[in-house]
């Protein structure tokens, strides 16, 4: 009888887990989704689904640009832009856990000679962008009408510091509201370099990208390092593909100057399930939503946000999610991940016409809505 009723919940299970297999998309249902982008000489993009720590999909389309024609694949590097964020927060995360630094250390106590202002901003402000810091692209000065973007002398993190000491106030008190800001993740990265006593690319490829084998991810620095199988950025303008790779803000490293590949990425995104790097109780603070006093926080299209350390947090169809978008000239980037439903969701565009958070949405429904 015992041996019945093992048979028979054994059975039960094995049904259970083939009806749940069954229940995943099909590559060509995902990648229908992707069809439209297949070239031989457009920009492209590269498309990873992880589920249950395993590849479900992967297909790269177009190419790295329109001199080589080289075909997008999985080791090609893409600058993530503000996908980088979750990078920064980690480097800080990892100097909290030395003791090096603490979350509730202030902007003035790292650099003593930022102005007044600077004296109520924590470093849990800054991570989680509540900080009230100016944004450094409205401090920069404006270039020559019709001056090229790509001719404008480019910013790094420390400039954006440097613009902050000329400051006499930031936008509203420390804490008070919520409001994403890349100058307050240049100053982390800024923030990571002093307390390290090492550059921040360094830090990165020490404490991150080496101990997770990510052998192509860097913090580009031009003239210091090269992107090797990089991508390069384009936007379309009147019917013709144009690179549009770097701007004047393409230089500040810790809110956006990480390139990466798909077979990177899925080495991180196993690290964050595993608990590689950081213990699940010392990422809780990263996966916690900030909630200030003065309201809920909104993404600027207007739907309701949610923000803890370099993640979005806000669920979708109430699942829970933590990701990530990135947008810079010629460049789309969204890392989707939702730990519950074991579903990883990464999507890498070189091209600025692309909706990168919307494409991986698409995805996301294939697996998560009702089939």
């Amino acid at each position: 009888m015992i041996r019945w009723f093992a048979f028979v919940v054994g059975l039960i299970l094995t049904l259970m887990t083939t009806m749940s297999a069954s229940a995943d998309p099909s590559a060509n249902e995902v990648a229908a989704i992707f069809a439209g982008l297949k070239s031989e000489n457009a920009p492209g993009a590269a498309v990873l689904v992880i589920r249950d720590g395993r590849i479900a999909f992967l297909r790269e389309y177009g190419v790295t640009d329109l001199r080589t024609l080289n075909k997008i694949n999985a080791q090609t590097n893409f600058r993530l832009a503000s996908s980088t964020k979750q990078f920064t927060a980690t480097a800080v995360m990892l100097l909290v856990r030395d003791g090096k630094l603490h979350y509730d250390d202030h902007l003035t106590d790292i650099f003593p000679e930022f102005p007044a202002y600077g004296k109520p901003i924590t470093v849990r402000n800054l991570l989680n962008h509540t900080s009230g810091l100016r944004d450094y692209e409205d401090l920069m000065p404006q270039p020559p009408a019709g001056r090229p973007s790509d001719k404008i002398p480019q910013i790094h993190d420390a400039g954006v510091l440097k613009l902050l000491e000329q400051q006499t106030s930031g936008k509203f008190p420390a804490g008070a509201k919520w409001d994403y800001s890349n100058s307050g993740y240049a100053v982390l990265a800024m923030m990571v370099e002093k307390v390290s006593g090492e550059p921040f690319g360094q830090f990165l490829q020490e404490r991150i990208f080496t101990p997770l084998d990510m052998a192509n991810t860097i913090a580009y620095e031009k003239g210091k390092n090269e992107v090797t199988h990089r991508a390069y950025g384009h936007s379309r303008q009147r019917n013709r593909w144009r690179e549009t790779d770097q701007s004047a803000t393409s230089a500040v490293l810790g809110d956006g100057g990480i390139y990466s590949s798909l077979e990177d990425l899925e080495k991180w995104d196993r690290a964050l399930r595993n608990h590689t790097l950081l213990s699940e109780a010392e990422m809780q603070p990263a996966v916690t939503p900030v909630n200030p006093p003065q309201g809920q926080p909104y993404h600027p299209d207007g739907t309701p946000a949610a923000y803890g350390f370099g993640w979005f947090l806000n669920p979708y169809h109430n699942h829970k999610r933590m990701w990530h978008y990135g947008e810079t000239v010629g460049f789309r980037t969204v890392i989707e991940r939702f730990p519950d439903d074991k579903l990883s969701i990464i999507v890498l565009c070189n091209r600025a016409d692309l909706n990168a958070e919307q494409l991986s949405l698409k995805v996301a429904d294939l697996y998560l809505v009702q089939r």
